[in-house]
């Protein structure tokens, strides 16, 4: 049997299972901005930074399910392309995912299908050191401890536009019991991205956060895939454009007529929060269900 071990945990999240799943449940713990879930919800949008910063937000939609869809029987999770420069999205090739938790199987009907289709290439290798999808894996587990997992990779190009049409034309009794999560961050901004079109400063990582983030995500909220993919690459306001045009490209395939903002926040916020100082970069993260 094949196992992707983790690569992360111990940094993002807890190696120690009692820690992770403590820490993990006070990310359960957080209230969404919003209460107002879609029904059936069919996907979400998450970020995948350390848990201390994203995690909160990454529960929300993980919960959501769980209220919405407690049977759901496959994630499949679409990670962002870090450090893998293939063409075509990369499924994972392990027969499951070990994280302190345990592991988590892949749903090798569903790859199966996706490979049948050419939607996606098996590269076990495109997902050895990335952490996107790893971060998003033990909420399943712990929320939903009977579901698979299918992994994927989405580069930023028109691939994803095509994978998120091959998961919507799946067989129905695949489509019935699977919800697509779209892993990405948004805008990295300041000094250390090498990206900051509007200076230094307080004004400038508002920007980051009002503007840059929030076209993001009202392009996300109207499920216009193909202009997020375009306008994400072309402003830097997401590292993972190809996850998420998937994502909401097969939300809009389902039937969802608009997203739900579960929440939006960012690093320095989250780091004035903790009454720590102020950064000059800031990394933006929003919640999102379809």
């Amino acid at each position: 049997m094949q196992i992707r071990k983790p690569v992360v945990a111990g940094q993002f999240y807890p190696a120690d299972p009692t820690q992770c799943l403590s820490q993990l449940r006070e990310c359960l713990a957080a209230e969404p901005s919003s209460d107002s879930l879609p029904d059936p919800l069919v996907a979400g949008i998450v970020p995948h930074a350390g848990w201390a910063f994203s995690g909160p937000l990454a529960a929300m939609v993980f919960a959501a399910v769980k209220r919405r869809r407690p049977a759901t029987r496959t994630f499949v999770i679409l990670g962002s392309a870090h450090s893998y420069f293939g063409p075509k999205p990369a499924v994972d090739t392990s027969d499951a995912w070990e994280t302190p938790l345990g592991n988590a199987p892949i749903d090798d009907s569903l790859r199966s299908a996706l490979l049948d289709a050419g939607a996606v290439v098996a590269a076990g290798s495109a997902h050895r050191h990335e952490h996107s999808i790893e971060v998003q894996v033990p909420f399943v587990q712990h929320l939903f401890p009977q579901a698979q997992v299918v992994p994927i990779i989405a580069p930023a190009n028109e691939s994803a536009i095509a994978l998120g049409n091959a998961l919507a034309d799946l067989p129905g009794d695949m489509i019935a019991n699977l919800v697509c999560i779209g892993s990405t961050d948004l805008t990295h901004y300041g000094p250390r991205y090498g990206f900051a079109p509007m200076g230094i400063g307080a004004e400038a990582l508002a920007w980051a956060s009002g503007v840059n983030d929030r076209q993001f995500i009202d392009l996300a909220l109207g499920l216009e895939p193909q202009r997020l993919l375009a306008d994400s690459i072309e402003n830097g306001s997401a590292c993972g454009p190809g996850a998420a045009a998937a994502t909401v490209l097969l939300a809009k395939r389902l039937g969802v007529s608009r997203g739900v903002l579960l929440a939006h926040t960012n690093s320095n916020e989250i780091l004035l929060r903790q009454k720590s100082a102020a950064s000059r970069d800031s990394v933006g993260y929003a919640a999102i269900v379809f």
